[in-house]
């Protein structure tokens, strides 16, 4: 039981920062793929 109240607990602590974790893997992932595309016309 202790296990599934530190998963919901996890969770709902999670799901505030969700939105913004997304964003911030986002960006991540524009920003290599820019990266990548800008080294290889170099």
């Amino acid at each position: 039981m202790p296990e599934q109240e530190d998963k919901y607990s996890f969770w709902t602590k999670y799901k505030r920062f969700a939105g913004t974790e997304i964003l911030l893997y986002l960006v991540m992932v524009i920003g290599i793929v820019l990266g990548i595309v800008i080294f290889s016309y170099l």
